[in-house]
């Protein structure tokens, strides 16, 4: 079957945090070396598979907003629009922000970190409202209503944003027969994965995107999902 449209997923290359093992979420951090080559090897293969999207879409953190600026940079393809979401962002790791991964192991146990990073229902302990890490205190986020900002997030609670994000905004310009470009992050992927899939809590547990390699979704013209291809 002839595909209508076609959706590419992109994790953002490793950032200076992956590369040191610290719990990320909403903290602002720039792509290390290393994430833009993998930006940049993204991008060779969107061009080999001749996949030039109509339209990006982003989250407000930069190291997913880079890569896709070094994706359609490397691609010639920087006059499309690319609109960005808050509700596009990483997963918000609450009090573990900023912090060792491996310390943070230590200090609640592996079974607990497991549940918490790997889970579904569970979050991490939430920031202060008083914590300078708090979203109130990023003037990006000036003009969102402060009861929207989260202070610590599970992966359920990631889902609910992302999944009214792609109904509301992304899956209508599908609907338009459009290629449709994602630059976001592990957690807010795993979110977009359940809801394009159909997955359940126990299913994604097991679910990994990886950096550099996009995810390319296959859409019908009744906006059903016929073909998933992941390119390395």
């Amino acid at each position: 079957m002839k595909a209508y449209a076609t959706l590419i997923l992109v994790r953002h290359g490793q950032s200076i945090y992956n590369k040191e093992n610290l719990f990320t979420g909403w903290t602002d951090v720039e792509l290390s070396e290393q994430g833009q080559e993998e930006a940049r090897h993204a991008a060779e293969i969107l061009k080999q598979q001749h996949l030039y999207p109509d339209i990006c879409f982003t989250s407000w953190l930069k190291r997913a907003i880079h890569t896709a600026q070094i994706i359609l940079k490397e691609m010639a393809w920087e006059q499309i629009d690319c609109m960005k979401s808050w509700k596009l962002n990483e997963r918000h790791y609450g009090a573990w922000q900023q912090r060792s991964k491996e310390e943070v192991k230590q200090e609640v146990g592996e079974k607990m970190f497991l549940r918490i990073r790997r889970g579904y229902e569970t979050s991490p302990p939430p920031l202060e409202a008083h914590d300078p890490r708090a979203a109130a205190f990023d003037p990006k986020y000036k003009n969102i209503d402060p009861a929207l900002l989260p202070k610590h997030e599970s992966l359920k609670d990631t889902h609910a944003r992302v999944k009214v994000y792609y109904r509301q905004v992304i899956l209508p310009e599908l609907a338009k027969g459009k290629t449709v470009l994602v630059s976001a992050h592990g957690n807010s992927l795993r979110a977009l994965v359940m809801e394009i899939e159909g997955l359940g809590k126990d299913a994604i547990v097991n679910v990994e995107i990886p950096t550099g390699a996009p995810t390319v979704y296959r859409y019908d013209h009744t906006m059903k999902m016929i073909a998933k291809e992941i390119n390395d």
